[in-house]
């Protein structure tokens, strides 16, 4: 099983910025931390950033020629704002999984729309980085047959 964990705008700062929200865990922690439990359940997780929005659309749309079986993917700030991202998710048979390390919901009302949601097979907020390791798992039990 391939994994792609896709992480957008601003998260090259975790652990430096707006650490009361984001936590103290760097992106480095948290993509090493992806790949050891990828590694445990014999699943290769691969990472990648970007600030730009072409380059999250190119990664997206080259994921069903990579094979990749499932995308984590936190889109930043686009996922209130990107039809463009929307669009390249909806194009794509692979299913992705949206993940935000905080609460969207909780947060400033700009924040509580997100216009990717209703394209992914779900979306996990507010549990902290441990939100990428339940879109995993959740990725695990979709192979097993499981819901």
């Amino acid at each position: 099983m391939k994994i792609l964990c896709l992480n957008g705008p601003n998260l090259n700062r975790l652990g430096k910025r707006e650490p009361s929200i984001y936590g103290h865990e760097t992106l480095e922690d948290l993509e090493q931390m992806m790949i050891t439990r990828g590694k445990q359940s014999e699943v290769h997780v691969q990472c990648k950033q970007s600030n730009h929005e072409g380059q999250l659309i190119d990664w997206l749309h080259d994921a069903e020629d990579d094979e990749i079986d499932g995308i984590i993917f936190n889109p930043g700030a686009y996922t209130h704002t990107s039809y463009a991202i929307r669009d390249a998710i909806s194009s794509i048979t692979v299913p992705v999984i949206e993940v935000h390390i905080s609460n969207i919901h909780s947060r400033e009302s700009f924040r509580h729309q997100s216009v990717l949601a209703p394209v992914c097979v779900g979306q996990i907020c507010g549990l902290g980085t441990f939100g990428y390791t339940l879109a995993l798992e959740t990725f695990l039990h979709r192979r097993k047959g499981e819901s």
